[in-house]
């Protein structure tokens, strides 16, 4: 478990860094580049069409993990577009709250 919280937690600095650098550049306008990508329906538009569908399985999971319950849904909201910054920090406080058992990981309570 140690070893996989020193991944997220290097993957978090290592992006949060990186989106500075990029919010310093090009400002906040994401969704429209994001977006605008996949109506293109070139190579970055298919990247992006699968990373939306792979934070919707994010969201979805971390959602159910709470049983859908209102808190559960705030989560797979912030899942969805909060990214891997979001479920790397997600991710870091659920090892520390189940002692690193996978289980309760990833099943929840």
């Amino acid at each position: 478990m140690t070893a996989f919280r020193s991944l997220l937690l290097v993957m978090l600095v290592v992006l949060a860094g990186y989106t500075a650098v990029v919010i310093a550049n090009h400002g906040w306008g994401l969704l429209p580049v994001f977006f605008g990508d996949i109506a293109s329906v070139t190579w970055p538009g298919q990247f992006n069409l699968d990373f939306l569908f792979m934070l919707t399985l994010s969201a979805t999971w971390v959602a159910w993990r709470h049983r859908f319950s209102a808190s559960g849904l705030v989560l797979g909201a912030l899942a969805l577009f909060g990214g891997a910054m979001f479920l790397t920090i997600y991710l870091l406080v659920v090892t520390t709250r189940t002692r690193g058992d996978v289980r309760k990981l990833l099943l929840g309570d």
